[in-house]
């Protein structure tokens, strides 16, 4: 159950749809990249350090982001997702440790992140 108001959390939705206009990859994750939280965290800013390429992040666990960690995972949010981190491309969720991992094997993320890199103006 949410602590969070109906209106809280569509106001919510609205700004995470704005921070992920302004952001071609972005990951909402446990912690930061320099300090992650949680392993999948972890493994997933390995992951895109491979890439070398610039990236917003938000830490979901900081009291200022409870809001957004809220609505990452309500129902009214389109792109729902239980788990974090959740890695966003064009405003696109991607998905979490596993899928992130599973891409990046198979030569997918890369794909996706170069149209976010060539592309900005695509997203949202």
């Amino acid at each position: 159950m949410s602590n969070f108001s109906n209106e809280e959390i569509q106001q919510g939705i609205q700004e995470v749809r704005v921070e992920l206009s302004q952001h071609p990859v972005i990951l909402y994750m446990k912690g930061s990249p320099a300090m992650p939280r949680c392993g999948f965290s972890k493994t997933v800013v390995d992951i895109l350090a491979n890439y070398h390429i610039d990236y917003a992040y938000v830490d979901i666990l900081a009291p200022e982001n409870q809001l957004t960690r809220e609505v990452l995972k309500h129902p009214d949010w389109e792109q729902q997702w239980a788990t974090f981190p959740q890695l966003f491309v064009n405003g696109d969720l991607v998905g979490g440790c596993d899928i992130v991992t599973d891409l990046h094997e198979n030569g997918k993320l890369s794909e996706n992140l170069d149209k976010a890199i060539a592309n900005p103006e695509s997203r949202g």
